[in-house]
């Protein structure tokens, strides 16, 4: 009889894993936080994107600022799994524009893609401690 308690616990620790596992890919990952990325700009010099995040299941929302210390919201934010995209609507000297971010959740960091064509630029964004 022991040995039948052994394989039932040891059931039923696999199974809360996988669940646990399983929840996290169909709701997303927990990405609320304040992330920061570092970039080189075309002058040469070091940019600091800060990326101010809520996620509440598959719904991202928060704010992402950088050049100027613009803040900006973001818009029709979504996580799936560990994947995720939203836009923000920036204004460069008076002229709106659209950007949109996709990327990914990899172990501790958040890896994203903005830009279109030639001019997609790679974003590596670690959470903050404080």
């Amino acid at each position: 009889m022991r040995r039948g308690r052994s394989y039932m616990k040891k059931f039923a620790c696999t199974a809360i894993a996988t669940l646990a596992l399983f929840a996290t890919t169909l709701f997303g990952a927990d990405l609320t936080g304040k992330w920061t990325a570092e970039s080189e700009g075309r002058d040469g010099q070091k940019r600091t994107t800060v990326f101010n995040l809520k996620s509440e299941g598959e719904k991202l929302t928060g704010t992402v600022s950088g050049m100027g210390g613009q803040e900006n919201a973001i818009e029709e934010g979504k996580i799936t799994g560990d994947e995720v995209s939203f836009s923000v609507n920036v204004n460069f000297n008076g002229n709106a524009r659209k950007m949109e971010y996709k990327g990914k959740l990899v172990g501790d960091q958040l890896q994203l893609k903005t830009g279109q064509g030639d001019r997609v630029r790679e974003l590596t964004a670690k959470k903050a401690t404080s």
